[in-house]
């Protein structure tokens, strides 16, 4: 265990992951498990991909966590006319000065929102791809950073609705999680209806954590405590995959590499410096799934995930738990 726990850090984090529940909780009611989720995927360093039906919250739990952060926030708005310079910004020539000046494109915030994300062409969708991966931009080959932290929340809708285009699986592969929002149970919705607010953008959230300590808890999760054997128990669930029938293709080295890097986060914020194997029981559906196709492909998206997940219980529950 690195010296970096030791010296009473995790006092810190502590502190600090419940200062942003409690901010987050004030405008997500009910939700304290996709707020966890959230912040998982916050610590890990990684991107979520939220799939649920329009109005649910999803706009709302992005713009919250950017507050929460005291971080910049952007959202864009996924369409089939949208173009990729659209999202990461474009060269201009500028006469003032007698050359091309890079315009900064909405991928440049802290928290960026893309919104209904499978209703662009797969070209648009594509733009994404070293952002998420790299945290930067390449125009006209030079690389602009985006800056730290750096998390996309993208929102899509169901991929049998009307004008939307499957994402490819090198975009899938990017997401670290995916999750759902499901609707509130009635009491919070009644506290909700009683609630009057505007959009998204009138929420006043006070900031709970800076850009700084996010940063830091990020880096904390690199050194969370994860034994020999839990990652040998991380490798035989990947293995598995890759040899189940079910499947066209296993998950990836960089599947198996978010797996471990989330199970690391959530013990970070559940409040512990060491990883359990029930960790990554836990996290494995929500890692590992949405990388996953069956061979077999249906028109029903609903229907292909719930398939996925059923097989991968069944891996889980072939492989003893260390």
């Amino acid at each position: 265990m690195s010296d970096f726990l030791q010296a009473g850090r995790m006092e810190e984090a502590k502190r600090a992951l419940g200062r942003l529940r409690t901010a987050m909780r004030t405008t997500i009611r009910g939700k304290d498990d996709v707020i966890d989720q959230v912040l998982i995927a916050l610590v890990a360093g990684g991107h979520l991909l939220i799939e649920d039906l329009p109005g649910v919250g999803k706009t709302t739990l992005a713009y919250s966590l950017a507050r929460a952060m005291d971080c910049s926030f952007s959202r864009i708005q996924f369409t089939s006319d949208l173009l990729p310079g659209d999202v990461t910004g474009v060269a201009i020539y500028d006469e003032t000065v007698k050359e091309f000046v890079f315009k900064k494109g909405p991928v440049f915030a802290n928290v960026v929102l893309a919104d209904e994300i499978n209703r662009a062409t797969p070209k648009t969708q594509s733009a994404l791809l070293e952002v998420m991966d790299r945290a930067r931009v390449t125009v006209d080959g030079e690389p602009h950073a985006v800056g730290a932290p750096f998390m996309v929340l993208a929102t899509q809708n169901p991929v049998d609705y009307e004008g939307t285009f499957p994402l490819p699986e090198s975009q899938m592969d990017r997401f670290l999680m995916r999750l759902q929002m499901g609707y509130p149970k009635p009491e919070d919705e009644l506290e909700i209806l009683r609630t009057q607010r505007g959009g998204y953008d009138a929420i006043t959230a006070t900031a709970a954590v800076t850009a700084e300590e996010v940063i830091r808890l990020q880096a904390m999760a690199h050194e969370v405590f994860i034994e020999e054997s839990v990652l040998d128990y991380i490798l035989k669930i990947v293995t598995a995959t890759r040899t189940e029938t079910e499947f066209r293709s296993g998950v990836s080295v960089r599947g198996g590499l978010a797996l471990r890097t989330a199970v690391q986060a959530r013990a970070l914020v559940l409040g512990r410096d060491f990883v359990l194997p029930e960790d990554v029981a836990e996290l494995a559906g929500p890692v590992l799934v949405h990388r996953l196709g069956l061979v077999r492909q249906t028109s029903d998206a609903l229907e292909e995930r719930r398939t996925v997940a059923a097989a991968l219980k069944r891996i889980l529950a072939a492989i003893a738990m260390p």
